[in-house]
């Protein structure tokens, strides 16, 4: 078995005392949908959370995690976020203001931390599965331990 390359994310982490685990799976470059992750994983397309950034029309860029299965509402998006409107951020502005690309953006270990919101059905699981900042790496982590360490708030559909 290779070892796993720790990311910033996982270091992140490790600083904090924070208990994850690092698991490794089959990129598809042709495929990066949430649903081959957690195909790849043997695991629930609802533990499988994807990191959105979006960008508010009064706040500016902001995170929403949601479960695999799940759309981003950009109307919900933009009330909980405290703007009228909101918009997917474009893919090539991701790296720029994040140092994530797509398929592996992590919420934690950002550039600068952004207004971050997580799906209330994360307290419905043990643990669930985010980016750990690269393709083909994930961090499972407990939900609690997320939203503490990221700062987040819960939301609700």
């Amino acid at each position: 078995m290779n070892k796993i390359e720790k990311t910033n994310a996982a270091r992140l982490l490790d600083k904090s005392g924070i208990k994850y685990e690092l698991v490794p799976y089959e990129v598809d470059e042709s495929n990066l949908a949430a649903e081959h992750v957690a195909e790849q994983l043997g695991e629930n397309i609802e533990q499988v959370f994807k990191t959105l950034v979006l960008r508010g029309d009064k706040t500016g860029l902001f995170v929403c995690v949601i479960p695999g299965n799940f759309e981003v509402d950009l109307k919900i998006a933009a009330k909980i976020s405290g703007n009228k409107s909101s918009q997917m951020l474009h893919v090539k502005e991701l790296l720029p203001n994040t140092g994530y690309i797509r398929g592996g953006c992590s919420p934690i270990g950002m550039k600068k931390p952004f207004p971050t919101f997580i799906h209330e059905s994360a307290l419905l699981h043990d643990y669930i599965y985010i980016s750990a900042g690269v393709r083909g790496l994930q961090i499972k982590i407990a939900p609690a331990d997320l939203i503490e360490f990221t700062g987040a708030q819960i939301y609700p559909i």
